[in-house]
């Protein structure tokens, strides 16, 4: 077929370019105008995945738990440890102190337990002389362990009456037997 004896087909294939032209830049020129999607940012995971999976355990049933026992009979081959308590220092209220009659006293000694016998509750203060003042006649020794220094405080109320007051005091094990330096407190008490 010859284009130039078919003027039809030319004109009809002009037709189809142009609308495809017409189209194609309707096309483009929609696409540049068309809002554009926001591209989503990387964002590197915040903790590694893991990269070991651990086995899981299936308990033992209780028939295979028993282990047997045997009986070990202990013999003593360490010696009973000793009691002992150093005084070192009066902490709070120097002897011969002045208070009023009735008030407050809050002493406390620092001493050191110099045995070899950790002091637990077990272990006691007990008024060994003079006057108890105020107070009842055993109190709680503080825990301390074998070399360990402790304040002992001990809160006592001035007597009524004036004059000098001595109370004394000494450590007691759990068996009720004293052992240690005694320690005091010396006042005196005026109106």
């Amino acid at each position: 077929m010859d284009t130039a004896t078919c003027p039809f087909f030319l004109m009809k294939h002009r037709l189809f370019l142009s609308l495809g032209l017409t189209l194609l830049t309707s096309i483009v020129f929609l696409q540049a105008c068309a809002p554009q999607p926001t591209p989503t940012p990387f964002r590197p995971p915040t903790s590694p995945p893991p990269t070991q999976l651990l086995p899981t355990t299936t308990p033992i049933p209780a028939i295979f738990t028993s282990v047997p026992t045997s009986t070990v009979t202990a013999t003593a081959t360490e010696e009973p440890c000793a009691n002992d308590l150093a005084f070192l220092d009066d902490i709070t209220v120097e002897d011969g102190t002045t208070f009023t009659p009735g008030a407050p006293i809050d002493k406390q000694w620092l001493v050191q337990n110099s045995g070899s016998c950790n002091w637990d509750s077990t272990y006691r203060l007990k008024w060994v002389g003079g006057y108890p003042l105020g107070v009842t006649e055993e109190q709680m020794l503080y825990p301390a362990r074998a070399g360990m220094q402790a304040t002992l405080r001990i809160l006592f109320t001035a007597p009524s009456e004036p004059g000098s007051y001595e109370s004394a005091w000494q450590a007691v094990d759990p068996n009720g037997n004293f052992f240690g330096d005694s320690f005091f407190i010396r006042i005196v008490v005026a109106p």
